[in-house]
C-alpha cells in the first residue's frame, strides 16, 4: 500500500505539473525566439545557422496537432514530462513514500529555467530531454557494454547534439568523468555510430561553410569587459535558484560520489559552471548555456535528501517557498500590465497587427535581427524578412534569403528612421517605415581584395585592388532609384563599426547576373586610435553595411 500511494503521489503530481504548462503555454504570448523557432519547423532542415535541427522538429510536430501558441509549444509541454520521468528513474535510493516523490518535484520545480523550459519551446528544451536519456544510456552501458546498449548510447548523443551543441561539452565532461571510456572499443563505436546519424547535419554545415561553427565560436567573440565577468554568478543563481544552488554545493562538499556514475554527476556540474566562467572572460555569457547541468543537480540533490535529514528540511523550509515568487512570476506575465509588455512578455501581438494594418499585403523587409520579422509573420501570416548587416549579426534569414523573391517588386520597409521613412503611431506602437515600388539588396554580393600592409598610418594612401562577384540571378544597379549601394572601406573594433566611402577608377553602374567585375581604388587611412582593427569591403544602402568580405587583421600604428 506505501508503495502504490508513492505512485499515486507521483502521477498525481505529475499530471498537475503537465496541465499547469498546458494552461501557461497556451495562454502566455509567443517570445520572439519561439516565433523564430516556428519558421524553423516551417521551413524544415538538417540543420539552421543559430541551431541543430531538433527544435525545428518539435514545432513542426506541434504545428501538425495545433495552430497558435501551441503549435509551437505543445511538444515541448509534452517532452518535460518525459524528461521528468527519464530523471526519476535514474535516482538511486528511492524511499518508497511520499519524501522522495515531493523533494524530487520541489527541486525540479525551483530551478528556474528547468521549470521555463518546460512551456517556452527553445533548443534546450529537446537537449533537458536527450541529456536525461544520455545518462540514463550511460548507466545501462556502464553495467552492460552490450550491443543494445552501444546503440541506445549514441542514439542519445547523436540527439543530444541534434538538440544544441552543448551536448559537446556534455559527452566531454563525460569522458574526463571516466578516462577508461577511451581504452573501450565499445565506447568508440558508440561515438562512430552517433557520428554516422549527424551525417546529414554535417553535411548541412558543410553545404552552407559551416555558419554555425563561425557564429558561435567566432562572432561571439569579444574583447574582456569586467561587466561579463561580474553578471556571470548572478546569472546562474537565477537561473539555478540561489537556495537550490546553496544545497548542491553543500551536497557536493559534504558527500563523496559513491560511483563512477555519480562521478560524472559531480564532474559536469563542475564542468558546465567552471568551463562558462572562464568563457565570460572572452565575452558574454548567455545564462541558460549552463541549462544541462540542471538534470545532474535534481539527480544529486534528490538522492541526497534521502539520507540527509538537514537536507530535506533545507529543502521544505527554504526551497519550496521560493516556489512562491515562482509562480507569483509565471501568473504575472500571462497578464497585460505595462511592465509586462516592457519586458516583452505581452502587447506583442496587437502592435504587429497594427504594422499589418499600415503595411496590408506587402511584404515586410526589416533590417537587422530576426525577432521582428518573426513576430510579425507568427502573428499575421504574411512574410517578413531581416536583411542583415554589420550592425547587426547574420541569422537564419541570411540562409533563406527570402528578399531575392521580391527583388525590384514593391515592399514595406521598417527601417527606423532614414530620411524616406515616415513615423507611423498607433494607439501600440510607433515604428518607422515606407512603402518602396522597387526592393534591391546586395547582401550576397562576394568581394574579394588583394594583398593590402597589415600596419597602417593615418592619412596614409592605400591602393588596393578588388573583385566584385554577382551570384543572383539578375543584375545589380549600383544607381538603383530607391536603393543605391556605394563601396566602402570597413574597419572594425569590437561592436565599433567605422564607414569610409571609396571610389574605384572606373565607377560601379552594373554588375550584370553571374559576372565578376575587378577594379582598383585608393583610400586614405583614417585618423583612428592606434589599435587592431578588422578591413573588409562592404557595399553601404539604407539597410547598412553589409558583409561581402572577409576580414583581415590591420594594425594602425602614428608615427611609423
Amino acid at each position: 500500500m506505501k508503495n502504490n500511494n508513492h505512485r499515486r503521489t507521483f502521477i498525481l503530481i505529475l499530471i498537475i505539473w503537465f496541465v499547469v504548462n498546458l494552461i501557461q503555454a497556451h495562454y502566455m504570448e509567443i517570445m520572439s525566439d519561439e516565433a523564430y523557432y516556428g519558421l524553423f519547423g516551417k521551413y524544415f532542415d538538417w540543420g539552421y545557422y543559430d541551431h541543430p535541427p531538433m527544435v525545428a522538429l518539435l514545432v513542426k510536430i506541434s504545428s501538425m496537432i495545433f495552430s497558435g501558441n501551441l503549435g509551437i509549444r505543445f511538444m515541448t509541454v509534452l517532452l518535460q514530462l518525459a524528461t521528468l520521468l527519464v530523471v526519476w528513474k535514474l535516482i538511486e535510493n528511492k524511499n518508497d513514500d511520499k519524501k522522495s516523490v515531493i523533494s524530487f518535484f520541489i527541486i525540479s520545480a525551483s530551478i528556474t529555467l528547468f521549470s521555463a523550459y518546460g512551456f517556452l519551446t527553445a533548443p534546450d528544451s529537446p537537449l533537458l530531454f536527450f541529456t536525461a536519456l544520455f545518462l540514463l544510456a550511460y548507466k545501462r552501458f556502464l553495467k552492460n557494454s552490450g550491443f543494445l546498449s552501444v546503440i541506445f548510447l549514441a542514439v542519445s548523443m547523436a540527439a543530444m547534439v541534434y538538440s544544441k551543441y552543448q551536448a559537446i561539452l556534455f559527452i566531454a565532461f563525460t569522458v574526463i568523468a571516466n578516462i577508461r571510456l577511451l581504452k573501450s572499443y565499445r565506447f568508440w563505436l558508440s561515438g562512430i555510430l552517433a557520428l554516422v546519424l549527424l551525417i546529414p547535419h554535417i553535411n548541412w554545415q558543410i553545404t552552407n561553410n559551416f555558419p554555425s561553427l563561425q557564429y558561435h565560436l567566432i562572432d561571439r567573440s569579444e574583447s574582456f569587459r569586467p561587466g561579463f565577468l561580474l553578471e556571470y554568478l548572478p546569472n546562474q543563481l537565477a537561473v539555478f535558484n540561489p537556495f537550490t544552488l546553496g544545497a548542491l554545493i553543500y551536497a557536493i562538499i559534504k558527500y563523496k560520489p559513491s560511483d563512477i556514475f555519480q562521478k560524472n554527476l559531480y564532474f559536469q556540474v563542475a564542468g558546465f559552471i567552471g568551463f562558462f566562467f572562464l568563457m565570460s572572460f572572452r565575452g558574454h555569457v548567455e545564462p541558460h548555456w549552463t541549462i544541462a547541468c540542471s538534470i545532474p543537480m535534481i539527480i544529486i540533490l534528490t538522492e541526497k535528501c534521502s539520507v540527509d535529514t538537514r537536507l530535506f528540511r533545507f529543502t521544505r523550509r527554504f526551497i519550496l517557498p521560493s516556489l512562491i515568487l515562482l509562480v507569483f512570476v509565471r501568473l504575472i506575465v500571462l497578464t497585460d500590465i505595462a511592465f509586462v509588455r516592457n519586458l516583452a512578455f505581452g502587447g506583442k501581438e496587437q502592435e504587429y497587427n497594427d504594422l499589418e494594418a499600415e503595411a496590408g499585403d506587402l511584404p515586410l523587409v526589416f533590417s537587422g535581427a530576426f525577432q521582428r520579422p518573426s513576430l510579425y509573420t507568427f502573428f499575421t501570416g504574411k512574410e517578413a524578412m531581416a536583411v542583415s548587416s554589420l550592425y547587426s549579426r547574420q541569422t537564419q534569414y541570411d540562409i533563406w534569403q527570402f528578399e531575392k523573391k521580391y527583388h525590384n517588386k514593391p515592399a514595406f520597409i521598417c527601417i527606423n528612421p532614414l530620411g524616406n521613412s515616415k513615423i507611423y503611431v498607433s494607439d501600440t506602437i510607433g515604428f518607422g517605415g515606407y512603402r518602396t515600388d522597387s526592393l534591391q539588396t546586395v547582401n550576397r554580393i562576394r568581394i574579394l581584395f588583394g594583398e593590402t600592409k597589415t600596419t597602417l598610418q593615418p592619412g596614409e594612401k592605400i591602393k588596393l585592388d578588388f573583385e566584385m562577384i554577382n551570384p543572383y540571378e539578375y543584375d545589380i544597379d549600383f544607381n538603383h532609384g530607391c536603393f543605391p549601394a556605394e563601396l566602402c572601406a570597413v574597419l572594425l573594433k569590437g561592436r565599433e563599426v567605422h564607414l569610409f566611402k571609396v571610389f574605384p577608377d572606373e565607377p560601379l553602374s552594373i554588375i550584370e547576373s553571374g559576372k565578376t567585375i575587378k577594379g582598383t581604388f585608393t583610400w586614405l587611412v583614417p585618423d583612428l586610435p592606434e589599435n587592431t582593427y578588422g578591413f573588409g569591403l562592404s557595399l553601404n544602402t539604407d539597410f547598412g553595411p553589409s558583409l561581402n568580405s572577409r576580414f583581415i587583421k590591420i594594425k594602425i600604428r602614428k608615427g611609423i
